[in-house]
């Protein structure tokens, strides 16, 4: 998805409107053809309009699929046209071409099915209800089909959320990162959220709400921990999106298979019904409807974990599955550890405990369809977390992110040249209570190396060797960091870890692989006389990137001195 899928913004007043969950805003251009004639309200069941399946739920939603293409040509809530902008329809990636498209009714349920090589596509209607229901199954790499968006309309929806960008037309990177006039940025990529953060996003007026509520993400990559864009504005209008493999930053091969059902919903302005959230919907209405790769709840099983030990109670920790086929997870009670996942597909995964983001136990499970893998108490081994070796000074607490530096928290909703970042510059001292304050959660090559840590070390301490631990979160253009000590004493470059090829930084995500840089500092290189502070130098070098905030750089987990 680059920044050309995007419209155009248009400088334009704008207005707020009340938001549930994450908010944003839409808008779009007049369409022709069977768009410019909505389809009118009757009792559940569907026609055929010559260009298009036209389906009534009986409630307040009717809405139309192309016949050509499987498009959703439109979308009509309480007689208002929602669907389409810029002359285009909501649809897998950009639009399928010629499809084979069909539709059946089965009792209270409706089914569209479309065919496009390998790819199968469902939309499913239910009688009563305000909600569309959404299956993809993509076999093979043959077809893009890495989202579903629903483009929304004009005017409909307005508001000035860090994914949007209504108010500005200024790019300051790709096409994609937009500069307002007051000097905060925007972008589709800025949705502050995780994966396992969100069980839906869209807009609301305060008297009807749009909504996509998201899939289990089993077939999707990247884990909970995993972010990517959710929805786009601009004054020419809005998208949604359900991601279904999005490559930027990404950290783990493309999974195949169905993956769904995702809901289009509408309400009367509040937020979708808990009902239709992942881990919650159940849906054994479609289990006979002949979707392609459709398992139901009698082909899956479950994992459980009695409890987990050795956890620092001051962090959630979360507990995924994953092999190459599918993905899952869920978090660990405080109190005890207890887990439980559900709704998993039978096989063998890889069970990784994660303290915040950061992995400190892995095994293998297997579940079994219609059973519960039930584990007992987990052990995290004390020298699993990094936490808990001894220091001598310590930058941050290790948990996977650069929560707690500066600027952390800013950077997963704005630019680093955001008005309200603070200065990425600046050199830090051990002992003075803002270590971890002051030190910029990023370091580049063109913007911040060089960074400087100021520390003393006793008699005994500096007639020692010890190991400094730089841990990162990500990386881009293989920005890693070299040390210097004193002047004196110069680490080799270590070698680049496997990190994502694509932005990280510069849009809304630190998340990569956690990796940690060890450097085996002499005795020699440390000051003797114990008033005097020792400098540490962290420099970042890489012979790949560009300039400003396109250098080479790299996110920090944690820094520590070792005893």
């Amino acid at each position: 998805m680059s920044g050309s899928d995007s419209p155009r913004p248009v400088r334009r007043r704008t207005f707020v409107l009340g938001t549930v969950g994450i908010t944003a805003a839409a808008g779009s251009a007049a369409l022709a053809g069977p768009l410019a004639t909505p389809a009118s309200a009757a009792a559940f069941g569907y026609t055929d309009d010559g260009s298009n399946y036209v389906v009534d739920t009986g409630a307040n939603l009717v809405f139309k699929v192309s016949k050509t293409n499987g498009d959703l040509t439109s979308l009509v809530y309480r007689g208002v046209e929602y669907q389409g902008y810029g002359g285009m329809n909501s649809h897998i990636e950009s639009g399928l071409g010629t499809s084979t498209v069909s539709i059946r009714q089965s009792g209270t349920t409706i089914l569209i099915s479309v065919a496009y090589g390998t790819l199968r596509h469902y939309y499913a209607a239910r009688s009563g209800e305000n909600n569309i229901y959404l299956w993809t199954n993509k076999a093979d790499t043959s077809v893009s089909a890495t989202r579903y968006i629903v483009r929304v309309k004009k005017g409909l929806f307005l508001n000035d959320e860090p994914d949007s960008y209504t108010y500005t037309t200024s790019t300051i990177e790709a096409s994609d990162v937009f500069a307002k006039s007051d000097g905060q940025t925007r972008s589709k990529h800025y949705s502050k959220l995780r994966v396992m953060d969100y069980d839906y996003v869209g807009w609301t007026t305060g008297s009807a709400g749009l909504w996509i509520v998201r899939s289990n993400h089993e077939k999707a990559s990247g884990g909970p921990f995993y972010r990517s864009l959710l929805r786009h504005q601009s004054a020419d209008g809005g998208g949604l999106y359900e991601i279904l493999y999005y490559g930027q930053n990404q950290t783990e091969a493309q999974r195949f298979g169905l993956q769904g059902p995702y809901v289009i919903a509408f309400t009367d302005g509040g937020a979708p019904s808990s009902s239709l959230f992942p881990g919650t919907l159940t849906t054994s209405w479609a289990d006979s409807l002949g979707i392609s790769g459709y398992v139901g709840a009698s082909g899956r099983g479950r994992v459980a974990g009695v409890g987990i030990t050795g956890r620092n109670t001051a962090y959630p920790y979360t507990v995924g599955l994953a092999n190459s086929a599918a993905q899952y997870w869920g978090s660990a009670r405080a109190s005890d550890g207890y887990f439980s996942i559900g709704g998993v597909l039978p096989g063998t995964y890889t069970l990784t405990v994660y303290k915040s983001e950061l992995a400190v136990y892995s095994t293998q499970v297997t579940a079994s369809a219609g059973g519960t893998t039930t584990l007992n108490t987990i052990a995290i081994p004390s020298s699993n977390d990094p936490s808990n070796a001894s220091a001598i000074w310590r930058i941050n607490d290790w948990t996977g992110t650069p929560s707690g530096f500066k600027n952390a928290d800013l950077m997963t909703y704005a630019h680093p040249s955001d008005v309200r970042a603070a200065a990425w510059t600046g050199n830090v001292v051990i002992g003075s209570g803002s270590e971890t304050s002051a030190f910029p959660c990023y370091l580049w090559k063109d913007v911040n190396s060089g960074l400087l840590v100021y520390f003393r070390l006793t008699a005994a301490q500096a007639a020692a060797a010890h190991t400094l631990r730089i841990g990162v979160t990500t990386a881009y253009a293989n920005g890693r960091p070299q040390v210097v000590v004193n002047d004196t004493w110069t680490s080799a470059i270590p070698s680049p870890p496997t990190q994502p090829n694509t932005r990280s930084l510069t849009n809304g995500s630190y998340r990569g692989n956690n990796h940690t840089f060890t450097y085996s500092i002499p005795a020699s290189a440390w000051l003797t006389d114990t008033s005097q502070y020792n400098v540490l130098r962290i420099n970042v070098v890489s012979g790949s990137g560009s300039t400003g905030f396109l250098s080479a750089g790299t996110a920090i987990d944690a820094i520590d001195l070792l005893t």
